[in-house]
């Protein structure tokens, strides 16, 4: 008597599309960090003031930004001075999000490169066998895509020590959209992820996107 395998093959796929819903619930984003830091034992406790670069001071944009810095920064144990002259420690930063054009390699057109039979379906040679049918494979082609570089650099300076840089860190996110504000709040988090880091570190840190 024969053994009827749709029933099995009607699972599998069932588990299939499953699993690939599943994968396309979530997505993340990944941020490349690279950080320098002769960072003082004794800063924590110790006073901090955002101060603009040339041409930052009236930015709204900037503005918006620097309260994300300042949200992220309490990982380093600093405080805010409630008068700049206050402070012991100097923070400012810059950014951008240059476009360019890079060429990847992709098929020419949608396919399903099936049937496929694993194991547990005996397509030949009894219920434990393999099988298969045929393979179409579309010929690959060069695709243009567009990219934005989203970048963060921060740096952090002692007054104690004449104004010398003793933080300076740049977080880099690649995306295929012109969305800076909604990259910014990962790029800060991923400054000061792990802070200070090692020196001369580079690091790659992914955060889930729900």
């Amino acid at each position: 008597m024969g053994v009827n395998r749709w029933p099995m093959l009607g699972r599998f796929f069932a588990g299939l599309l499953a699993l690939l819903m599943l994968a396309g619930c979530a997505s993340s984003i990944s941020a490349r960090v690279t950080t320098y830091e002769k960072w003082p034992g004794d800063a924590p406790g110790q006073k901090y003031t955002v101060a603009p670069m040339a041409g930052q001071d009236s930015n709204l944009e900037y503005q918006s930004f620097a309260d994300m810095i300042r949200a992220s920064i309490g990982r380093t144990g600093l405080v805010e001075a409630g008068n700049p002259s206050e402070a012991r420690f100097v923070v400012s930063f810059s950014y951008d999000n240059p476009m360019s054009q890079s060429w990847v390699q992709q098929f020419a057109e949608p396919y399903f490169p099936g049937p496929f039979f694993g194991p547990w379906a005996g397509y030949y040679g009894g219920p434990y066998g393999f099988g298969g049918g045929m393979f179409y494979s579309p010929p690959v082609i060069n695709t243009p895509v567009t990219t934005f570089k989203n970048s963060l650099t921060v740096i952090i300076k002692d007054n104690e020590l004449d104004g010398a840089e003793v933080y300076r860190s740049t977080a880099v996110v690649i995306t295929e959209s012109d969305n800076l504000p909604a990259v910014m709040p990962y790029l800060t988090n991923a400054i000061f992820d792990g802070f200070p880091a090692n020196n001369g570190s580079v690091r790659d840190i992914s955060y889930t996107i729900d």
